[in-house]
């Protein structure tokens, strides 16, 4: 066997990287290229990682799903050791291998992938976040949940999703099925302090889609949209029709779905 392919599993905190796609020109770091440093330290080969999706700059990963062709190694190493060495050589960043598995040829991270959970983060409390900055949008004006999850759901089905879609974005067509979008609050702390919690599930998602409709969605809660304006702005397919793109932080790839 010329290589043998592998499923990894990855946390990261993508604060202070730019994004999750190698930069080769600028020097900038990336979740991507730091990995594909650790797999070298540790293996001596220059091994390509290919995601699930790229995350944006300041996006998070509970569940990032990769994959990674190894050559056979020197020392024969089981799924264990390779996570343990990979993480040795990421040690202090905020990257995590959770998980490493053989899988077939036939998987690939992105094309095989059949199911993606985004969560969205709000701290909704007029104090700012000691202990999470970076890690959740603070909004200080209370937000209604109940009236941004009726909005949400005229959001779900196969729609052109152009008013939610970065002008930047590289996908062929506008066309997404949205299957889950609830909006739900939590305690976040002892002073009355909420969090407010999005969760977007679809097969596939548009550049900055997920922030966008956030963005949309927040406008509800703060009682300036009614939940047929979002509806409208849907089929408006115009992203100057659609409200402000929600910030970077507080989006987390929660998990990604495949057959096997």
């Amino acid at each position: 066997m010329t290589h043998q392919r592998y499923r990894l599993i990855i946390e990261y905190n993508g604060t202070d990287y730019a994004g999750w796609q190698r930069q080769d020109h600028d020097g900038l770091p990336t979740i991507q290229g730091e990995i594909e440093k650790a797999i070298k330290a540790f293996s001596g080969q220059t091994a390509t990682l290919h995601a699930s999706g790229r995350t944006d700059s300041g996006v998070h990963a509970y569940g990032q799903v990769a994959h990674v062709d190894l050559a056979p190694l020197k020392k024969p190493m089981d799924p264990f050791e390779i996570v343990k060495a990979i993480n040795a050589h990421l040690r202090p960043q905020p990257i995590s291998i959770l998980k490493a598995e053989p899988v077939s040829d036939e998987f690939h991270a992105r094309f095989t992938a059949k199911n993606k959970l985004y969560v969205y983060r709000v701290l909704n409390r007029p104090s700012f976040p000691a202990i999470e900055q970076d890690r959740v949008w603070h909004v200080k004006k209370p937000l209604n949940a109940l009236a941004m999850h009726a909005a949400a759901q005229g959001l779900l089905g196969h729609h052109d999703f152009t008013t939610f879609r970065d002008s930047q974005c590289q996908a062929k067509h506008p066309m997404r099925t949205l299957d889950r979008l609830d909006v739900s609050t939590h305690i976040y702390d002892p002073a009355g302090g909420m969090e407010i919690r999005i969760e977007a599930e679809a097969q596939s998602f548009l550049h900055h889609m997920v922030r966008n409709l956030v963005g949309t969605l927040s406008l509800v809660g703060e009682g300036k949209w009614q939940p047929e304006d979002v509806r409208s702005a849907l089929q408006a397919k115009d992203r100057t029709k659609g409200g402000p793109t929600a910030p970077a932080a507080g989006l987390y790839l929660q998990r990604v779905d495949y057959d096997e």
